[in-house]
C-alpha cells in the first residue's frame, strides 16, 4: 500500500499549541482565490510525481437535510457543470480525469454540499477533510511536489497515516450484486408480484424501484455502479 502520507494545510504549524491543535488567525474556510488556487496546485503536483492522469471516484455522497459546512450549501452540491442534474456519473468507481478531480477538490473545500474519496488503488489518494485540511497519500515520496507546495504557501506535513483512512466496508452482512443476486431478486418477485428494491447511489440519496416480472432486467441496467441495494 501506499507509504507516503502528507497533510495539506495554510496553518503554519508554529501556530499550534502542544497538542497539534490550531491557535493563528487562518479562517477555516476557502477564499475562493489564491489560496484556494494554491491547494488545487498542490494536489496536481502530488498527482503528477505520482504519475496520476485519472482518478477513481470512492465513497461519493451529499449532505442531507443538515448541512454542516462552514459556508452555505449551494445548488447542484457544487457538481454543476461536470455531472447531469441527476448526478449520474458521480457514483463509487466512476473514473474522471485529473482536471475534474481538481474541481472535485474544489468543491469540498468550499463545503459546496458534495464529497468523495479521489484515489487510484495502491497508488495515489486524495482527501479533504474539514477546516481546509487536505490529506495526499502516494507510492512515491513526491519530494518535488513537496517543494512545490511550500513555495505556494501551504505547509506540507508528513504524516504516518491519514485520519480519514478507516474500513468503508461497515457493520452487518454485505454481498455484490451479482448474477445471483439478480436472480435471487427475480424469485422474491415471482413469488411476491412485487418487490420494492431501493438503491443507494450516493451517501444521502436513494431511488426507489418498484420490481415485477417484466422490469427487473431493465431495473438492473439503469441502476447505479456499485450502487447499494435493501429491498423493503
Amino acid at each position: 500500500m501506499p507509504a507516503f502520507v502528507y497533510r495539506i494545510t495554510k496553518y503554519d504549524p508554529v501556530d499550534r499549541d502542544g497538542h497539534g491543535c490550531y491557535i493563528g488567525r487562518e479562517d477555516a474556510t476557502s477564499d475562493h482565490g489564491p489560496v484556494e488556487a494554491a491547494y488545487l496546485d498542490a494536489v496536481a503536483a502530488f498527482a503528477k510525481d505520482t504519475g496520476v492522469e485519472r482518478l477513481e471516484i470512492r465513497e461519493p455522497g451529499i449532505f442531507g437535510l443538515v448541512h454542516l459546512g462552514w459556508e452555505p450549501a449551494v445548488d447542484g452540491y457544487g457538481l454543476t457543470g461536470l455531472f447531469p442534474p441527476d448526478l449520474r456519473g458521480f457514483h463509487d468507481g466512476a473514473e474522471v480525469s485529473l482536471p475534474v478531480g481538481l474541481e472535485l477538490v474544489r468543491g469540498m473545500l468550499r463545503d459546496a454540499g458534495a464529497w468523495c474519496r479521489l484515489a487510484v488503488e495502491d497508488k495515489f489518494t486524495v482527501q479533504v477533510g474539514w477546516d481546509q485540511y487536505v490529506y495526499v497519500t502516494s507510492d512515491r515520496t513526491c519530494e518535488r511536489a513537496v517543494a512545490i507546495t511550500r513555495d505556494l504557501g501551504l505547509f506540507p506535513e508528513r504524516l504516518e497515516a491519514s485520519p480519514y483512512d478507516t474500513d468503508f466496508d461497515g457493520d452487518g452482512v454485505q454481498r455484490p450484486a451479482d448474477e445471483d443476486f439478480w436472480a435471487r431478486l427475480h424469485w422474491s418477485v415471482a413469488v411476491h408480484r412485487a418487490v420494492l428494491l431501493e438503491e443507494g447511489y450516493l451517501h444521502n440519496a436513494s431511488r426507489w424501484h418498484c420490481l415485477t416480472e417484466g422490469n427487473v432486467d431493465a431495473v438492473r441496467a439503469a441502476c447505479t455502479s456499485r450502487a447499494a441495494h435493501r429491498l423493503a
